[in-house]
């Protein structure tokens, strides 16, 4: 079972989290502040990170921006209802998923699996493709451009590796949401929006000129064509 880092500061929601994902086989530590959380990082190495915003000291968003600068480890937000602010500014800052509390064990248990299934099987066709100056590795999941790697997260990559699956394919948010996220429901389209806005930071020449994640106005997403 994965290896999940929780930094909630609340003890209440901190203990009943670690006790239910621990019950179902999950090696947890928590942490109850930002500054805790990055210090275990190193000493447990876990494989994902449920963090929530509203810390005192250094904030969530803080905290997933350290995480970001040295790594792409998985991480998923726990936000409050009502924390849509916060959210937008959470996703722009690296996180690939986040949970509304209160949830049940049952609710983040699925959602950490769906964020580690999106490495563990990126989709598509095994092996190296090109598309003008971007280098995809479907089997090593990495992308280079101009022969630089790319420090991308992993939804990022994953949205990216389902884009370019289908050159020219419109996607709606909702069928990306299902595919990338694995939201069966009608669930929140900020996700996608924030991801494509990293993405496109990291991938394209001119972010708001972009060539490779286009927007089609009214519809969704899709990968080129290329010019």
């Amino acid at each position: 079972m994965p290896r999940v880092l929780l930094i909630e500061d609340d003890p209440s929601v901190r203990e009943g989290v670690e006790l239910g994902l621990r019950r179902r086989g999950h090696e947890v530590r928590a942490a109850e502040s930002g500054e805790a959380g990055l210090a275990e990082l190193k000493a447990f190495q876990p494989e994902l990170v449920l963090l929530d915003l509203m810390l005192p000291g250094i904030n969530g968003v803080q905290v997933c921006r350290r995480i970001r600068e040295t790594s792409q480890l998985p991480i998923i937000m726990l936000t409050a209802r009502g924390d849509d602010f916060d959210v937008v500014i959470g996703l722009e800052a690296g996180a690939d998923d986040y949970i509304v509390k209160p949830a049940r064990t049952e609710v983040i248990e699925a959602r950490i699996r769906a964020v580690l299934r999106r490495l563990a099987d990126p989709g598509g066709r095994p092996g190296l493709e090109f598309h003008g100056e971007l280098a995809l590795d479907r089997a090593g999941l990495t992308a280079a451009k101009s022969g630089e790697r790319l420090p991308l997260a992993p939804s990022e990559l994953k949205l990216l590796l389902h884009l370019a699956a289908s050159p020219e394919q419109v996607f709606s948010r909702q069928q990306l949401l299902e595919s990338v996220w694995e939201h069966s429901y009608h669930g929140d389209a900020r996700l996608v929006d924030a991801c494509v806005r990293r993405l496109r930071h990291k991938i394209e020449d001119v972010p708001g000129s972009p060539r490779y994640i286009q927007t089609v106005r009214g519809f969704g997403y899709r990968f080129g064509p290329l010019r």
